[in-house]
């Protein structure tokens, strides 16, 4: 197989899924842009602008269609430089978030990555609880996360405030990294094999960008200046893309990243909270609800200090969310349940009155 998909990560795993394709003729190719209107490839046959087939769009269901990171079957146009996608193949791992305008619309925001960088900044951006939340995310999606701190200059004692955060991070390495100084910056490189892909998720401000035009050496990535007032950032990415690094690991940056939420979540809160989950299996009762019961490990923690009651209070927030988002999601697919069916009776009965009026005559 051509160098240039091995340098973006094709595989013997992902030759024997695609070999059906293979057979029908089709070509191989990762999505390493996705615009509004179409994505960008890299094939055996170079560069190509591709879009979905008609059948793909019609018969892709939910989460189904291509997305940065996918390996795709295509067929090149002999005229032009474009393609066009026939299927996705099967991901490894996939960021997925709700449309905006949906609770029951899944779509996949990044697939197939292998390291889920959550960035966070040493300034006032700190916040415990938000690294809770995406690390959350990074697991559910199946990558393997790595808290990046960044901005380390900023801080009075960085390594004070990593060590509170790797606290909390479930055993994930916690890495400290300043751009300006060119500081950590290997170490962070490192956790990413030639051939692998890593993403960055985090707010605004954070220093995303920054670390992408760090790796690439170069300006890549618009970034905004920090505004003295309020310590943001205006991050001015405007399409998703996956960069090749000159070490052989690809980066992913996106805006949609930082819209990743909670869906379907329970693996991933079970798995950054993996404490309070081992607290809970210590319970005297099994249904043990945390509150006043005899034997109750989560209050004993909590009573001694062992446990941080504000940590305590995000993981019953998000399990609240994700209830919540469960229930919604029942409810609105019981209501287009219900008017699929009054759908269906309306036909039934205009098609009876039709069939009446044919037989009087």
């Amino acid at each position: 197989m051509p160098d240039v998909i091995d340098q973006y990560g094709w595989s013997e795993e992902l030759a024997r899924a695609f070999a059906p394709h293979a057979r029908a003729g089709r070509m191989p190719g990762r999505v390493v842009v996705q615009h509004r209107d179409g994505y960008v490839l890299v094939t055996e046959a170079g560069e190509l602008r591709g879009k979905a087939s008609g059948r793909l769009l019609q018969d892709a269901g939910e989460g189904g269609y291509p997305a940065v990171g996918d390996w795709v079957a295509l067929t090149p146009d002999p005229a032009d430089p474009t393609a066009t996608i026939h299927a996705v193949l099967p991901r490894r791992t996939a960021f997925t978030r709700r449309a905006a305008d949906s609770v029951r619309k899944l779509q996949v925001v990044a697939a197939n990555i292998d390291v889920v960088f959550v960035v966070t900044s040493l300034n006032a951006d700190l916040n415990h609880r938000r690294i809770e939340r995406y690390l959350a995310a990074a697991w559910q999606s199946g990558a393997r996360p790595v808290v990046v701190l960044t901005k380390s200059d900023l801080s009075a004692d960085p390594q004070a405030e990593a060590a509170e955060v790797a606290a909390l991070a479930a055993g994930c390495p916690v890495l400290v990294v300043s751009a300006r100084e060119v500081v950590g910056l290997e170490a962070l490189l490192a956790q990413v094999k030639a051939g692998e892909t890593c993403v960055l998720i985090g707010s605004s401000g954070v220093g995303k960008s920054t670390l992408v035009n760090a790796f690439l050496g170069r300006t890549r990535m618009a970034v905004d200046a920090i505004r003295e007032a309020d310590d943001q950032g205006r991050h001015t990415t405007s399409h998703r893309e996956l960069v090749l690094l000159p070490g052989g690991a690809l980066i992913l940056d996106t805006p949609g990243m930082r819209e990743v939420g909670l869906v379907d979540a329970d693996e991933g809160v079970s798995e950054a909270f993996d404490d309070i989950e081992q607290l809970a299996r210590d319970c005297r009762f099994n249904d043990c609800t945390h509150g006043s019961e005899p034997g109750c490990a989560v209050r004993a923690a909590l009573d001694s200090g062992a446990l941080d009651p504000a940590r305590w209070a995000n993981f019953q927030k998000l399990g609240v969310e994700l209830a919540a988002v469960e229930e919604k999601a029942d409810r609105v697919a019981r209501d287009a349940e219900r008017r699929r069916l009054a759908a269906l009776q309306k036909t039934y009965r205009a098609t009876k009155r039709d069939h009446r009026g044919g037989a009087g005559e």
